[in-house]
């Protein structure tokens, strides 16, 4: 079968300070129709640049390519001028961005955002077209789609967001996607929905998939060939069956390896009191525009629901529940970015929040979204110290971004590259890097670990429990990945429509449930059987993505708040 899309010899080049670095090197694949061709690994490997380099999405300069061809039914689109792109993109090939904070227009409607696409390259009118879109919001799984659609992206959780970027790619019914880590930020359930749909897609019109990821489990569900990447070039390519159960290169070895499920670890909750976090009945409501949601009171939405918790000093809470369930409204509120309508914050005794001062450098924040929270205009030294120069300090900080940026895994090299001349993950790094500069009372870690590839994700992991070990750091790490929860959780906190339904110690909770959403989340990220409340008996609820477990996700109600008889 000929090749729907030929990439040959492609050479990516970036100039920095330093003079030209190459950092796609003479790479060569074939996508045939209908095909799903994963490109795995490590962040920075060139994955993500040599695909935006072949629909022209490269910032030009400093980013240019230098060489190869990448022809598409028939057409080099390398040698095709932007006007030319333009009708290719969104119409015969979509693309789904990995940061859909920076890919969506923040004062447009996600609506109307789609709805453009479709009028553009499909050219029917805006009523049709915004018709058309609240369908596409429906089918990847967006609840009352036709009142989101009128929502700008910042009313939208990041799971949103990353459905509304898929809904626009597939507008068109494009022959080609190019997914670059779409289920990366998805909670369990999300993701396999996410991936049914890109199949379903598929079956429908014949389409090829370009799927970027770090995720081996992602790869063995959608992928029929595997291209495994290194420093911008081919490390070795072949069937899903050969590189994951016959692999050539010990660098797919070492991927696949970093990728193996890990015992859970028994972790002991530190007996220090008083603990450094501590948050009594919170309550965070907004404004609701329209029937958004079922527990709407007053025509506010209730993001957050008369929650209480603590965290202590050196102890790790991880927050877990599905996109939209509040976990993340929950920790802009303890930095101070929304207003709570009543309950308390304090912050080692003191009081913040509605009634208390804001935390300041004293509380830091990894953000979910990297690119959307790092200053373009910044070297990434520079990024990293920029709590230190707020607070009036202006020695020694290009040494002291260094030891930071080392101890996440960037070296001296990145010290004056900007954003965009960083991937994903090394972006993200950068961002937990500028939140440790502070030396903060209390880290928020929002998906800290959900861009990057296996190998790195351990790396931080370890990276925060050594800082747990030195300094005593509490950390609330939220996150919807059950294997980060048990490797590095102390106590974990299952939220669901805003309020807390179950809470433990993490090997109790994981090992047995008292609450069915509880339950049927473990089972949606791992499937198998999980301990049943109460009894102790077993019971399966399903592999990821099988209509059991999303039917048990549907049925499940919040139920009254439940603690295991460990949990004080």
């Amino acid at each position: 079968m000929s090749a729907l899309l030929s990439v040959r010899d492609l050479r990516v080049e970036i100039l920095t300070r330093a003079g030209p670095r190459r950092v796609v090197d003479d790479l060569s694949f074939d996508v045939a129709p209908g095909e799903v061709l994963a490109l795995i690994g490590e962040s920075g490997s060139g994955k993500s640049v040599a695909t935006q380099a072949i629909v022209g999405l490269l910032p030009s300069p400093p980013a240019i390519a230098t060489g190869g061809t990448a022809h598409f039914e028939g057409r080099d689109l390398l040698a095709m001028p932007e006007t030319g792109l333009r009708r290719v993109r969104g119409d015969r090939i979509g693309v789904i961005f990995q940061e859909p904070m920076s890919a969506l227009d923040p004062m447009m409607a996600v609506g109307d955002q789609i709805a453009e696409t479709i009028v553009v390259h499909r050219g029917l009118s805006w009523r049709a077209a915004r018709a058309e879109a609240v369908r596409l919001l429906d089918r990847v799984r967006i609840p009352d789609a036709a009142a989101r659609a009128k929502l700008h992206p910042a009313a939208l959780s990041g799971g949103m967001r990353q459905r509304v970027v898929i809904a626009a790619a597939i507008a068109c019914k494009p022959a080609l996607v190019i997914a670059d880590e779409p289920t990366t930020a998805l909670d369990a359930t999300v993701q396999a929905e996410i991936l049914a749909l890109l199949r379903e897609l598929r079956a429908e019109v014949g389409c090829a998939v370009i799927f970027i990821t770090h995720d081996m489990a992602v790869v063995r569900q959608v992928a029929d060939r595997v291209l495994v990447m290194q420093r911008g070039a081919e490390v070795e390519s072949g069937t899903l069956e050969e590189v994951l159960s016959r692999p050539k290169a010990a660098y797919t070895r070492t991927l696949i390896a970093a990728a193996a499920p890990v015992e859970p670890q028994v972790k002991q909750v530190p007996a220090i009191a008083p603990p450094p976090l501590q948050i009594d009945n919170l309550v965070v409501s907004f404004p609701n525009s329209g029937s958004l949601l079922s527990f709407r009171r007053q025509q506010r939405l209730f993001a957050v629901d008369g929650v209480s918790l603590k965290v202590g000093a050196g102890e790790t809470v991880a927050l877990v529940g599905e996109s939209g369930s509040g976990k993340t409204t929950l920790a802009r509120a303890v930095l101070g970015l929304v207003q709570p309508d009543r309950g308390r914050i304090r912050l080692r005794g003191e009081e913040i929040g509605a009634s208390g001062e804001p935390p300041g450098r004293r509380v830091q924040f990894v953000f979910q979204d990297p690119q959307s929270s790092l200053d373009p205009r910044y070297r990434a030294w520079q990024s990293v110290t920029e709590p230190l120069r707020i607070a009036g300090e202006i020695t020694g900080l290009r040494d002291r971004a260094l030891d930071l940026m080392l101890k996440v895994g960037l070296d001296e090299s990145h010290l004056d590259r900007l954003t965009h001349e960083l991937s994903g993950g090394q972006r993200q790094r950068l961002g937990i890097a500028r939140a440790l500069s502070a030396s903060p009372d209390l880290v928020i870690a929002d998906e800290a670990v959900s861009a990057l590839d296996a190998t790195t994700k351990l790396q931080v992991l370890e990276l925060f429990e050594r800082l747990q070990a030195e300094m005593g750091l509490p950390l609330l790490f939220i996150t919807h990945d059950f294997a980060v929860v048990s490797r590095i959780a102390h106590r974990v906190a299952v939220m669901r429509f805003g309020r807390l339904v179950e809470m433990g110690p993490t090997a109790s909770v994981l090992a047995a449930p008292h609450h069915a959403y509880t339950a049927a989340l473990i089972a949606a990220g791992g499937g198998g059987v999980v301990d049943g409340p109460a009894s102790g008996r077993g019971h399966r609820i399903g592999a990821p993505g099988s209509q059991r477990t999303q039917r048990a996700m549907r049925e499940v109600s919040p139920g009254h708040f439940v603690a295991h008889d460990d949990e004080e």
